[in-house]
């Protein structure tokens, strides 16, 4: 099935080629996915079946709960509690790991709500969600007369209380997906009855203002599907379900492009290890689509499990203590990457051995010292991330725009399978740690490298390898750009010399990157 493409930004975010993969069938209407962070599984709900089911690679699909109050929606709290939508009870209800079950919101001014339907975290603990009135017909909840007049959508506060409407009550006919942008500065929400997406500004309070128009039109008398389920990119594209599958919009409202799928889809959420797989509710089934984009960084991704009482998670992480002499490093803020560590770019034999690059790596001792700090880093809890540059035989898909790839082409470096592609011995990767591949200087461009810090909730990077001016200074300058503290201890790092290295880490990086030795970042590990 061919995707299709109506802005060539679509083409960054999937494959219009991308596999439409089933990983169940034979049930009434899918609704709800959500991924568990830590135990990778998918649950989803069926409300004509009134059943909660859940889908893992091993097992494949398995019932979890029977009856299941015809629920919806669903998410995780930042403590991993699920988060539920429940449209014969008409409540909004948190379920504890240990199989408590607590109210969240179930009505509003002394009447009943009509049936949350769809609801996100903010970062801020706050909970939001949509209210039409779906679970109160046939089939799809149970049928019963309305209390409320209206169709809102509303605010749960952080550590709860009662809900708030944030829209006015006649804006909404049926309300239905709705997420936040990346930032949060930003609420959406869709209609599934007036076909359109509209934008909010989320005030400091949690409140809404500057009700605007995103997208309209959401329709097709051709293809069924109307909006229902939404999600974020990462990259703030809005991803809904849509006549024929899901329609991708960008945060200016134009429709970049489609995704085709063979069944009317109601809702969808990322998962997978490393939250680039697209899982789909479509009517009957349930899908799973590859993407070259993950989804916003929601609470619950960082996968923390509530070890005691429940900590608001309203304040922004600190600013850790990076200054010389003071540095702190919190293991399980952090993670290590080793970048280009392979034998072509380090080591005698390899298809850089005349640069001088493997001279400097002894004279820097940058294997040795990378062990050591690996090891002791994984001890504390850092997470381990392999940065490798990788080609397929004949370097197809390497652009010759510039002297190193040039270079790597005509050198026949980095090859898939060869022993140059592969690490330096004693830098294999361990249980636990995750290999990144790239195809340019820097980790960030064409990877998956934010994505798995994001998903493993990671701010602080130690940011070590080859070659120290290019591939280092380049994930430095980026990594700095998008918000994370960066770490380079420059006895870890090595290039063509040292006047080249020194330079880098003297002057270029300076600015962008704490620069240190490896003895001292050992010390802030604690």
């Amino acid at each position: 099935m061919t995707h299709a493409t109506l802005r060539p930004e679509f083409e960054a975010l999937i494959d219009p080629y991308a596999p439409v993969g089933q990983v169940g069938t034979g049930f009434e209407f899918t609704e709800g996915p959500i991924w568990h962070p830590v135990d990778h599984y998918l649950l989803f709900s069926d409300m004509p079946g009134d059943v909660r089911r859940r889908w893992d690679a091993r097992r494949g699909v398995v019932e979890v709960k029977r009856p299941s109050n015809k629920c919806n929606g669903m998410t995780y709290d930042a403590e991993l509690n699920l988060i539920v939508c429940e449209h014969a009870t008409s409540s909004l209800i948190r379920e504890r790991p240990d199989g408590r079950r607590e109210i969240i919101a179930s009505h509003y001014e002394g009447q009943e709500l009509n049936s949350p339907n769809d609801v996100c975290v903010h970062s801020s603990g706050a909970i939001y969600f949509s209210d039409p009135w779906y679970g109160r017909m046939p089939v799809y909840g149970v049928e019963r007369p309305r209390q409320l007049g209206f169709q809102g959508v509303y605010r749960v506060p952080p550590g709860g209380g009662m809900p708030k409407l944030v829209v006015d009550r006649d804006l909404f006919d049926q309300p239905n997906g709705l997420c936040f942008s990346p930032d949060e500065k930003r609420l959406y929400v869709n209609d599934t009855v007036q076909a359109v997406i509209r934008a909010f500004d989320v005030e400091a309070d949690g409140s809404l203002s500057n009700q605007r128009t995103l997208a309209s039109g959401v329709r097709s008398e051709l293809e069924a599907g109307l909006p229902d389920g939404m999600k974020c990119d990462q990259r703030g594209n809005i991803w809904v379900t849509a006549p024929g599958g899901v329609w991708v919009y960008s945060p200016a409202g134009e429709l970049l492009g489609k995704v085709r799928l063979p069944e009317m889809v109601a809702n969808l959420a990322w998962g997978g290890p490393d939250f680039r797989t697209l899982y789909l509710t479509a009517t009957h089934s349930v899908y799973a689509i590859p993407t070259k984009v993950g989804p916003r960084n929601e609470p619950y991704m960082s996968g923390r499990r509530s070890t005691g009482p429940a900590v608001s998670p309203s304040l922004a992480p600190a600013s850790p203590v990076l200054a010389a002499g003071d540095m702190q490093i919190d293991p399980q803020r952090c993670a290590m990457i080793i970048q280009d560590l392979q034998n072509d770019v380090v080591m005698d034999g390899g298809a850089f051995a005349d640069s001088g690059a493997p001279a400097h790596a002894r004279q820097q001792h940058v294997i040795d010292n990378v062990r050591r700090l690996a090891e002791v880093a994984r001890a504390r809890g850092v997470v381990v991330i392999h940065v490798w540059f990788i080609v397929e035989p004949g370097a197809p898909g390497v652009t010759l725009n510039a002297p190193l790839f040039e270079g790597l082409v005509d050198s026949k470096a980095m090859v898939r399978g060869t022993w140059g592609a592969a690490p330096v011995a004693g830098l294999e990767p361990r249980p636990g740690d995750f290999v990144v591949e790239k195809m340019r200087m820097s980790a960030w461009e064409g990877t998956r490298l934010e994505t798995i810090l994001k998903a493993t909730g990671r701010d602080m990077i130690i940011n070590t390898g080859a070659w120290t001016n290019m591939s280092v200074e380049h994930t430095a300058r980026t990594g700095a750009d998008k918000g994370f503290f960066m770490i380079t201890p420059e006895d870890c790092c090595s290039t063509m010399n040292a006047d080249w290295h020194n330079a880098s880490v003297n002057f270029a990086m300076q600015n962008v990157s704490v620069v240190t030795n490896a003895d001292a970042v050992l010390r802030a590990l604690g």
